[in-house]
C-alpha cells in the first residue's frame, strides 16, 4: 500500500507521485541547461502537447515534434544557458498539474539576461502528457536581438 499525504488542499497524493513529478521537473531543468533535445523528449509521453500560448509559437504535438522543435531552436540560438533555478512548484486541485515558476538565466554574446517563465505541467503514469509554456515574451525579444 502506498503512503499518501495530505496536500494543502486536502488532496491525498502518494508519496511516489511526488518523487516522480519533483524528479520530473528537475530532468526537464537539466535538458534546458544541456539544450538537449532527447533529454526533454523523453519526458514527454507519445503523444505528448507542448504549448507556447504567449511565445507567438505553434505548439509541438507528440514527442518526436517536440523532439525536433526544440534541437531546431536550441540548435539555432547562440543564448548559453549558465542555469534553470526553480522558484517554486505549485500543486494544484488536479493531482496531475503542477505549475512551476522558474528563471532561466542565459548569456548571449557575454550579456546576462534572466527570462522568467512558468511552466504548467500535466503528467500522467510518469510522463508529461501536456505543457504551457509561459515565457517572458519581451525578455525573449531580448535575446534575439542581443544575437544580432
Amino acid at each position: 500500500m502506498s503512503q499518501r499525504l495530505l496536500s494543502e488542499w486536502g488532496l491525498l497524493i502518494s508519496v511516489e507521485e511526488t518523487e516522480a513529478t519533483e524528479e520530473i521537473v528537475t530532468r526537464f531543468h537539466d535538458a534546458m541547461l544541456h539544450k538537449s533535445a532527447d533529454e526533454l523528449a523523453d519526458l514527454y509521453a507519445e503523444d505528448g502537447l507542448h504549448e507556447f500560448p504567449f511565445g507567438g509559437l505553434p505548439p509541438y504535438e507528440g514527442r518526436e515534434e517536440i523532439r525536433a522543435g526544440y534541437r531546431a531552436s536550441w540548435g539555432a540560438t547562440p543564448a548559453e544557458v549558465q542555469e534553470v533555478r526553480r522558484l517554486a512548484l505549485h500543486r494544484t486541485e488536479d493531482p496531475e498539474v503542477v505549475v512551476v515558476e522558474q528563471d532561466t538565466h542565459v548569456t548571449v554574446g557575454g550579456r546576462p539576461i534572466r527570462v522568467p517563465g512558468l511552466l504548467v505541467l500535466r503528467i500522467r503514469n510518469g510522463k508529461i502528457v501536456h505543457t504551457r509554456d509561459y515565457m517572458d515574451a519581451t525578455v525573449i525579444t531580448q535575446v534575439r536581438t542581443a544575437t544580432g
